[in-house]
C-alpha cells in the first residue's frame, strides 16, 4: 500500500486503489493531487444548493447526480492502466451503463467544480483541458468569493468555446437541459 503519492512520479487506477483511504486524492494524466483540506462551509452550501437544483430537476429522469467524494474515470480500462480519475463536486450522468460500484467509468455529461484556495488553479487549467479532451459536453466553474459561474460547452469540433459568465442576479438556462433554469441568487445566498 502506498501511503503518500510523490508529485514527481506518475501513477495510474490501480495505483490509486491502493493508497491510503484516510486522504482523498485526484489522478490527472498519472499526476496525484491531494484533495485535503475539506472544503470551506460556503463551498459546501453553494455545493448542496446546486445539488438540490439538479437532483430536484432529475427525479424521475434518466439522468443522475452525484456529489463528490464520486470516482470519475474519463478513460477506463479493463486492467487499470488508466491515468486519470477525478472527483469533481457535481457530476451529472445521463447514460446509467457509465455508473459502477466504483463510481462513473466513462464521460460524464456536465462536471462542476466549485473553487477553493487549494484547488482553483488546477480546475481552471489541468481539469479544464482533461475536461475538454475527454468530451464532457458542458463544464461550470463556480467562483464562491465573486459570486459567479464560468460555463463551458463543448463544440461540435470538441473544444470548449469561450466561457459564459453569470454572476449573482442572473439566470442560467442549463445548456444539456433545456428547460432547467437556475436563479443565481437562490445558489449565492448569504
Amino acid at each position: 500500500m502506498i501511503l503518500e503519492p510523490k508529485s514527481n512520479e506518475r501513477y495510474t487506477y490501480a495505483d490509486y486503489l491502493s493508497w491510503n483511504n484516510d486522504e482523498r486524492w485526484e489522478l490527472i494524466d498519472g499526476i496525484p493531487y491531494n484533495m485535503t483540506p475539506a472544503p470551506s462551509p460556503d463551498h459546501q452550501r453553494i455545493l448542496l444548493q446546486l445539488s438540490r437544483k439538479f437532483a430536484d430537476y432529475l427525479e424521475g429522469k434518466p439522468c443522475e447526480a452525484f456529489i463528490a467524494p464520486f470516482d470519475v474515470r474519463l478513460f477506463p480500462n479493463e486492467n487499470k492502466n488508466d491515468d486519470n480519475v477525478v472527483q469533481p463536486d457535481l457530476t451529472i450522468i445521463c447514460d446509467p451503463t457509465k455508473i459502477t460500484k466504483h463510481g462513473c467509468e466513462g464521460v460524464p455529461d456536465l462536471i462542476i467544480e466549485v473553487l477553493s484556495p487549494s484547488t482553483a488553479k488546477k480546475d481552471k487549467r489541468e481539469k479544464k483541458r482533461l475536461y475538454e479532451r475527454a468530451g464532457v459536453k458542458e463544464y461550470w466553474i463556480v467562483d464562491p468569493l465573486n459570486h459567479t459561474i464560468d460555463i463551458f460547452t463543448l463544440t461540435e469540433h470538441r473544444k470548449y468555446e469561450e466561457s459564459e459568465l453569470y454572476g449573482k442576479e442572473e439566470e442560467i438556462k442549463v445548456g444539456i437541459f433545456e428547460e432547467l433554469l437556475i436563479q443565481l441568487n437562490s445558489i449565492f445566498v448569504e
